[in-house]
């Protein structure tokens, strides 16, 4: 039976691992993001680029997500594929390497239209290409390095 909250919707309270697997109910795991998590662009950007620079691709996506849902139309499309392509890099991590070929060619793909003007200092060349390369060079082990911005 699934967690729910107050309003009954389904939520999974069970502690999650660094790449957000599940882990059985009353061990200790990584602490999510809340679920009410509001945030600026730029300091969302700050805070995934952590996440992602400590090998919590899965904490970075639950940031990058939140401003995807709360974004203007325009930008919606940015949020999504960078949320995606931290879930990619999730499953690179967790060595599903068929979703994150899917994903993080899909992630690029979305986030190609704002190539010409990126808001936010987004490197969205930068993360095309390096999503492309990932998707079809899947590494076996090691790190996983991305930059959200310029600089």
């Amino acid at each position: 039976m699934r967690d729910r909250d107050e309003s009954g919707r389904p939520r999974n309270a069970r502690p999650r691992d660094a790449y957000g697997r599940p882990l059985p109910h009353g061990t200790s795991g990584i602490p999510t993001m809340p679920d009410d998590l509001d945030m600026p662009p730029e300091e969302a950007l700050v805070e995934a680029q952590r996440l992602l620079d400590a090998d919590r691709p899965f904490h970075a996506h639950e940031v990058l997500e939140a401003v995807w849902k709360a974004a203007p139309e325009p930008e919606r499309e940015l949020w999504r594929g960078l949320a995606q392509v931290a879930v990619g890099v999730t499953h690179l991590r967790r060595g599903n390497t068929r979703g994150a070929e899917a994903l993080l060619s899909r992630a690029a793909e979305r986030l190609v239209p704002y190539e010409s003007a990126p808001p936010h200092g987004v490197d969205v060349q930068g993360i095309v290409e390096r999503a492309r390369d990932l998707a079809a060079n899947a590494p076996a082990s090691g790190p996983i390095t991305f930059r959200l911005t310029h600089g």
